[in-house]
């Protein structure tokens, strides 16, 4: 198992270094590290955009969670999904129009750059270092069923691997990798899940009529409100994945990456079909590894639930003992290796480029740097971010990462979500209510997560384990109140000329 493991591992870095030596030749300017040069087309980005959703959180995270709890786990699929919604009627259009690298730079259009800009970076690199984090730990979990090695190591090899693509490609490399990550990952999805319901006659009553039979599952696992009994539980942790992904610094980061207002709302488009395609099958993975592999098995190899689509892809295949069974499971677990390595990749981008162009270049040099500046700046970044996701990472290495995934949705979504719909849609926002709300929003959010049941158990102080339902309407509400009692002329003025080049692309950078 190691060494076909190994050997597949192996061959699909060699073709993603590959890729990257490639674009790294094109990395020239700024525009080309962060955003790919402007020149990168519809369905692409929507491929790009869905393989970061596609990453570890759905494909490993997602199946761990249906299988220990139920089809409550499909809650991640359904509004991930349907996020792109809100993406393609909210901001898909006016951001592309508005900004240049950033969403940061079209709130700082609007209000005081010097105050905003270095509040929001703080935002962007905490939203994008909580979503590193559980890219990283399932980094962790598959390098234990990969290599045989711990997760301590697999977490090493996977920051690593992070910090050579993004200091030479940058967003190039992070894009054709993504690419080809997501046309791997929804061809194993689909083969896998084949192979999957050919035990249960190709017939999903079939396969729910043996998860009802299940001494260790039974009915509910298919009915609602198995895992998350609270439906408060279920309202936030669905807010927060609905409206946070409108909000993800390294989402928004792609829209500046086509042409045109027109390819953004294809990427978004793009994005919701591929993204289609592979959650309409995640449930299957979750109940056909609970029913075929049994709770006990993949607990016993992870506590988190994240190798339950490995583990099932090696019973479909032949079994453990099986040459084929062996090289599936070896496929599988690749593919989900370069998934981790490709999102965590974009995320670091993001994250970099908050400090980098928005902190660093607009603030400090007020604008004055060359490009070789720049790049260099923005690499240097890249790897103190990567050590320092390798260093969380290892420190939250046995929690679910569609869980983990969720709370980094819930606080994108309470900090910047108000900011960028308010500077765009609100004539009244002011810059010290943005201020105030980005301030408000970061310790609530914070506190409640650190506060509440994922982190301290039993003795939590915060009720809910994802909370959304009262961080993000207090985000909204801080920042709104904040800005009615300030008053802003310039921001006012500066909302009309903004709202102008938003829907018509006239002054964009």
């Amino acid at each position: 198992m190691h060494i076909l493991s190994i050997i597949v591992f192996l061959v699909l870095i060699a073709l993603t270094l590959v890729i990257t030596a490639r674009a790294a030749k094109k990395v020239k300017t700024d525009k080309d590290f962060y955003a790919a040069g402007g020149e990168i087309p519809g369905w692409q980005n929507g491929l790009a955009i869905a393989g970061e959703f596609m990453a570890s959180g759905a494909f490993l995270g997602i199946a761990g969670l249906i299988a220990f709890h139920g089809l409550d786990g499909e809650i991640f699929s359904i509004c991930w999904f349907a996020s792109f919604f809100v993406v393609l009627i909210l901001v898909a259009e006016v951001i592309r129009n508005s900004g240049k690298y950033t969403f940061i730079d079209i709130v700082s259009y609007r209000l005081n750059q010097k105050s905003i800009r270095p509040a929001v970076a703080v935002t962007v690199f905490i939203v994008s270092l909580t979503y590193l984090i559980p890219q990283m730990v399932a980094a962790g979990a598959l390098s234990k069923i990969l290599f045989g090695i711990s997760d301590t190591l697999g977490i090493l090899i996977v920051g690593g691997l992070m910090i050579v693509y993004v200091v030479l490609g940058g967003m190039m490399a992070a894009t054709w990798v993504q690419s080809l990550k997501a046309i791997l990952l929804l061809a194993a999805g689909y083969l896998l899940a084949w192979l999957t319901m050919s035990h249960f006659d190709f017939s999903v009553a079939s396969l729910f009529d043996a998860v009802v039979h299940s001494p260790e599952l039974g009915e509910k696992w298919v009915q609602q409100g198995g895992w998350l009994r609270n439906p408060i539980e279920r309202y936030s942790l669905g807010l927060s994945l609905l409206f946070g992904t409108a909000a993800m610094p390294h989402v928004l980061m792609r829209l500046f990456t086509v042409k045109s207002k027109e390819q953004a709302q294809k990427s978004a488009l793009w994005t919701m079909l591929f993204m289609g395609m592979f959650h309409m099958i995640t449930f299957i993975f979750g109940l056909g590894a609970a029913v075929l592999v049994g709770k006990e098995a993949i607990y016993a190899m992870d506590p988190g639930g994240n190798l339950a689509t490995p583990m099932l892809a090696q019973f479909v295949a032949g079994g453990a003992d099986s040459f084929t069974g062996e090289l599936f499971m070896a496929f599988i677990v690749s593919i989900a290796f370069i998934t981790v390595i490709a999102t965590v990749s974009g995320l670091c981008i993001a994250a970099s480029t908050a400090f980098s162009y928005d902190f660093w270049f607009k603030v400090i040099k007020n604008g004055r740097q060359d490009h070789t500046g720049q790049i260099r700046t923005a690499r240097i970044s890249a790897i103190a971010i990567g050590i320092l996701a390798i260093i969380c990472s290892l420190a939250m290495k046995h929690m679910n990462v569609a869980y983990l995934s969720g709370l980094a949705f819930s606080i994108a979504a309470t900090v910047n979500l108000p900011t960028i719909i308010l500077a765009l849609y609100w004539k009244k926002l002011t810059t010290t209510g943005a201020l105030i709300g980005i301030i408000g929003g970061t310790v609530i959010s914070l506190f409640a997560v650190l506060t509440g049941p994922s982190i301290m158990g039993a003795n939590a102080l915060f009720p809910l384990s994802n909370p959304g339902i009262v961080t993000i309407p207090l985000g909204f509400l801080i920042t709104c109140i904040a800005s009615l009692l300030t008053a802003d002329k310039e921001a006012e003025q500066k909302y009309i000329e903004l709202s102008v080049r938003s829907h018509s692309g006239l002054g964009a950078e």
